[in-house]
């Protein structure tokens, strides 16, 4: 299989960070001190292309229009079609022109799914990020900084919607279109939003393991993390915030990155 099918990873090395912040929502608090061991992340969300690789290598389902999730309701039915369109799968095959972007309306059993592949191809047992360690990986080392390259909203670092009347217009950006964080790691905020491991939890920064922590170990809620191209809510580009959506969930703004241990 040619290399550039297979993702790319970044090491991350072990150390302390500063997780979640004391002036964010009241699921980011309390700020406190987290430890995490070393691990590698793919460098850019999992791309269209991959993705690909692994759909025709197992026939998994392509990305489509399926039931819709919880989260889309009536009133929004229309909407949530008509902005999916463009990254729908026809036939199974990929849309040619997003080759490069990260892919979209994936699930958490999709990307699963691609993870439990991907282990089998590069020999090492690849999984999604827990909060921790996305958090870790947003951060490039900077310490109790709102995004991935400081304090400032800054239109050039992320794609996200500065103009809501423009969501219509806009769209996912290939990966690397923006400047990587110290880490080496790209679309840390805006693009697609992420999946992450662990289930929801509300009260998960008051439990007391501070050493490589996992969340709940059963929930009601999954977790994204990141933003996305349809973001204009800036607060949600934050390093700390943390979005809840039924484990359903799939959208034409939402993608995954994946890690290893070591």
């Amino acid at each position: 299989m040619a290399d550039d099918i297979l993702p790319r990873f970044a090491a991350i090395p072990s150390g302390r960070f500063t997780m979640g912040t004391p002036d964010g929502n009241g699921d980011e608090q309390p700020e406190h001190n987290v430890r995490v061991d070393g691990f590698h992340a793919s460098c850019h969300p999992i791309t269209v292309e991959q993705y690909a690789a692994f759909v025709r290598d197992t026939g998994h389902p392509a990305p489509s229009l399926r039931e819709l999730p919880l989260v889309v309701t009536t009133q929004h039915e229309l909407t949530f079609r008509e902005l999916a369109a463009p990254y729908v799968w026809r036939g199974g095959e990929p849309p040619r022109e997003r080759a490069t972007h990260p892919v979209t309306l994936i699930t958490y059993s999709d990307a699963m799914a691609y993870c439990r592949w991907l282990s089998g191809q590069i020999g090492q047992l690849v999984r999604l990020p827990t909060e921790a360690e996305w958090e870790r990986a947003a951060r490039g080392g900077l310490e109790r900084r709102r995004y991935p390259w400081g304090d400032d909203i800054d239109a050039s670092r992320g794609n996200f919607l500065h103009e809501p009347a423009l969501k219509k217009h806009r769209g996912t950006r290939p990966v690397g279109s923006y400047p990587a964080n110290d880490f080496g790691l790209f679309d840390m905020a805006g693009n697609v939003w992420q999946w992450v491991a662990d289930w929801y939890g509300a009260d998960a920064y008051r439990d007391p393991e501070r050493h490589n922590p996992r969340g709940p170990a059963q929930g009601v809620f999954r977790v994204l993390r990141g933003g996305s191209w349809v973001t204009h809510d800036v607060d949600q580009l934050r390093c700390a915030h943390r979005h809840k959506v039924p484990p359903d969930t799939y959208a034409y703004s939402i993608g995954f990155r994946v890690v290893y241990s070591g």
